[in-house]
């Protein structure tokens, strides 16, 4: 039977099957001797073990269209991360980050402004104007108010039929947006299985993928929410800045970091082509990586 691996804890898999129904399964001994783990994300074979307690073996792990190392994942076809325009107030530093740390997964990025109907007049359009060279597709929805926008459309259609790694800080409407998005036979769905797999019942939280519908699931994980500075040199920080792409090789100095050196042609279209505020932050964690210790 196949089957996908939504959830992985203390050495059980939770595959749900094709038939909808939610295994806890153990793995093989064949992985541990092939040095072999599975996870989160992988479209797995399993074999039944006993129908009536729904537990089985997973057998075999299919190919693999990508890895992430963390959090540990697999199969993550792009990214969605979402902020609010109110309550909480957009912290531009954050978004930044994250948008970091998923151009360093190598991961499509979607940014959703969620709280639409929330937020001032011309916040939107000032977001939209430190973004728009960014490359980055912006969407401005509010989910509460069972949004159905043409942004709420556009998401949907860009989730459908894609495993999306979501991201985001807390109060800005991730779990309502997840509702949304979901039929009501998955939301009752999801309810069972989050019964299953006792969420919400512990203070640790475990990566796990929430089905929309079929073959459309949102990837929920403490992985994506650290605030820790960003794995990297100081000097590959600029390559994390879509941007700044057009300009690479033109600056005076080769190498040029974009921050202090004359003839930098970066620092030149800063208020034209690239946002203040989005530069602002690059030279910010330029400086947080150079300071940092190297053991």
């Amino acid at each position: 039977m196949d089957g996908k691996i939504i959830k992985g804890i203390a050495g059980f898999y939770y595959v749900l099957a094709d038939d909808n129904q939610l295994y806890t399964c153990k793995a093989k001994g064949i992985f541990r001797k092939d040095k072999e783990k599975p996870l989160v994300g992988d479209d797995v074979e399993m074999s039944v073990v006993d129908e009536k307690t729904l537990t089985g073996n997973v057998d075999r792990i299919k190919k693999r269209r990508n890895e992430l190392i963390r959090p540990a994942v697999a199969n993550i076809d792009q990214a969605l991360i979402v902020f609010a325009l109110h309550a909480p107030e957009p912290n531009f530093d954050l978004l930044d980050r994250f948008l970091i740390m998923m151009e360093q997964q190598g991961l499509p990025i979607i940014i959703c402004f969620n709280k639409q109907d929330l937020s001032e007049d011309n916040l939107e359009e000032k977001i939209k104007n430190m973004y728009k060279n960014s490359g980055y597709q912006m969407l401005f929805l509010s989910a509460k108010s069972a949004d159905d926008s043409v942004d709420m459309q556009e998401l949907k259609n860009i989730l459908r039929g894609r495993t999306t790694a979501l991201a985001g800080p807390s109060g800005v409407g991730k779990s309502t947006l997840t509702n949304y998005l979901s039929t009501e036979e998955m939301v009752m769905e999801t309810g069972d299985l989050s019964e299953k797999l006792n969420r919400g019942k512990h203070t640790t939280r475990h990566t796990q993928l929430i089905k929309l519908e079929k073959d459309t699931f949102l990837m929920d994980t403490p992985g994506f929410t650290s605030l820790q500075i960003f794995d990297m040199d100081k000097d590959d920080l600029r390559q994390y800045y879509p941007e700044f792409e057009d300009y690479e090789g033109q600056c005076r100095f080769q190498g040029c970091s974009h921050v202090h050196e004359p003839g930098c042609v970066v620092r030149e279209a800063i208020g034209e082509i690239i946002s203040p505020e989005r530069y602002d932050n690059y030279c910010s964690y330029y400086k947080e990586l150079a300071s940092r210790r190297k053991y």
